[in-house]
């Protein structure tokens, strides 16, 4: 850990960062992270609660005559991605984060850093302590389990909170205040494959794409980046249909929510067209490179001879599955026809898995108008049901429609012309967040999103911007100050 982040300013804030990031916190896992949550409103004396879900609540009262100041929730979520490179050590249910300083970023050393949405925590930590901060009635909302399922929100109940503002501390982009989100839906495909001994007299090798970019697959979908599956896939149809190739492996991305960086295959060709396959595969790294030459620098695509698999997929099971992956839509389906440049539908091919017997297929659906979103999710569920594959969707999670008179909108828009004298983009954006299901159990909460510049996020290369953190705090503060009295 570079101690060099607990210097920073504010230094309350950066302190907490940095105490968060020794506390393992993997979606599903936080435990720990809920342990020291609760311990530390119990410390300070504040009442503190958790719901059945998990989800912990810290109120905090106003400041002295500030008590009829309308009750603001300060909300962020707990868990966070867990990705790594694949030449990183790291465990992720014990160890820190090494973080450290790079050109004005705080950043990771080969892992996520989970400034999504660890510097929400330790905003809402820092206030919750402070004695020489303004501000109303707080209520501080820490939600479990964003990131894989949304579990938290989806199991708030009515008359938890009472609150009747919410700023949401998990937005990712400096000079923008997010009014509105898309709402999502999962596609999950299991398709049963019949195995059988590999041919003899194959050579057996490992094709692996790697250096992509990944990232968020809501905020990064538009922005041309290339999908290791899709990318694997293109290079297995071509060896299939002229090469002989079997497949035994297809391994490829991690999370619903991140755009696959890599992928690799197990296959076996003749002794005969050894040389050929890896020409092909240097031939693809080529094409690629040349196609995502701006968005992909990193690209790699390499060939390792490999001992023999013990069974390979046989001819149907191989071209179902790759033909059903190739036909997979992946990326923008369609832009907003009012909002300049913003995407309205989008589908990411989140990861490929084979098992004992079964390929599961996880695919993540996204858009701001409901019927586009099921409409996107049929046309997922479609491809794999041509190849008789059992089709899951999750139920889902709703959009959060903009408010066009919303006050505390208004407000954070005047406080950050006054504080940095500019204009701050007011926008939805096309990433899920909390506050379309918070929305839906509160329909009468006045909500924002907002937070400091974070790259990268959901993959090693997360990074969050020293100088906007600061702007990030000045801003919160200063709204806090600013909250309406009550009626």
């Amino acid at each position: 850990m570079n101690e060099e982040i607990y210097q920073l300013k504010p230094e309350r804030l950066w302190h907490y960062f940095g105490e968060i990031l020794k506390i393992p916190r993997p979606s599903k896992k936080e435990e720990k992270i809920a342990r020291y949550i609760l311990d530390f409103g119990q410390e300070h004396g504040l009442e503190t609660l958790q719901d059945e879900t998990g989800n912990i609540l810290i109120r905090k009262p106003a400041t002295s005559g500030n008590e009829k100041m309308k009750t603001v929730i300060l909300q962020s979520h707990i868990d966070m991605v867990c990705e790594k490179n694949e030449d990183t050590e790291h465990d992720f249910d014990k160890d820190p984060i090494e973080a450290y300083i790079d050109n004005g970023w705080v950043t990771a050393r080969g892992t996520t850093l989970g400034a999504d949405d660890g510097i929400g925590i330790a905003t809402q930590l820092a206030i919750l302590e402070s004695v020489d901060i303004q501000h109303g009635p707080i209520e501080c909302l820490f939600t479990i389990d964003e990131e894989t399922g949304l579990t938290g929100a989806f199991g708030l109940k009515p008359g938890f909170l009472k609150g009747e503002i919410l700023l949401n501390l998990d937005s990712e982009d400096d000079g923008q205040l997010f009014i509105g989100c898309a709402g999502g839906r999962d596609t999950v495909i299991e398709m049963a494959c019949r195995k059988v001994p590999p041919p003899k007299n194959h050579a057996s090798f490992r094709i692996k794409v790697s250096g992509l970019k990944g990232g968020h697959s809501g905020d990064d979908i538009n922005k041309g980046r290339g999908n290791a599956n899709k990318i694997l896939n293109r290079i297995l149809w071509d060896a299939t249909e002229n090469l002989e190739m079997e497949l035994a492996v297809f391994d490829g991305g991690n999370l619903r929510n991140a755009i696959a960086r890599e992928a690799a295959a197990v296959v076996t060709v003749p002794e005969s067209k050894r040389n050929e396959l890896q020409a092909l595969v240097k031939k693809y790294e080529e094409d690629i490179r040349r196609e995502l030459h701006v968005t992909e620098p990193g690209l790699a695509i390499q060939t390792k001879k490999v001992t023999q698999p013990g069974h390979v997929f046989d001819a149907e099971s191989r071209d179902r599955l790759i033909r059903a992956v190739y036909a997979c839509p992946h990326g923008v389906i369609a832009m907003s026809q009012e909002i300049p440049d913003f995407v309205e539908t989008s589908t990411n091919l989140a990861s490929v898995k084979t098992g004992n017997g079964t390929v599961s297929i996880t695919t993540s659906q996204r858009s701001s108008v409901e019927s586009a979103k099921e409409d996107v999710c049929n046309m997922v569920s479609s491809v794999f049901r041509l190849t008789g594959a059992n089709i899951k969707q999750s139920d889902g999670y709703p959009g959060w429609a903009p408010d066009p008179g919303s006050e505390i909108v208004a407000l954070t828009e005047n406080v950050y012309k006054e504080l940095f004298n500019e204009d701050p983009e007011v926008l939805a954006v096309h990433a899920g967040l909390e506050c379309g299901l918070i929305g839906d159990k509160y329909p009468d909460m006045d909500m924002i999103s907002y937070g400091p510049e974070i790259k990268g996020a959901h993959s090693p290369d997360e990074k969050i911007e020293i100088r906007s953190v600061d702007k990030f705090w000045d801003l919160t503060l200063e709204v806090l100050k600013r909250i309406p009295r009550k009626d």
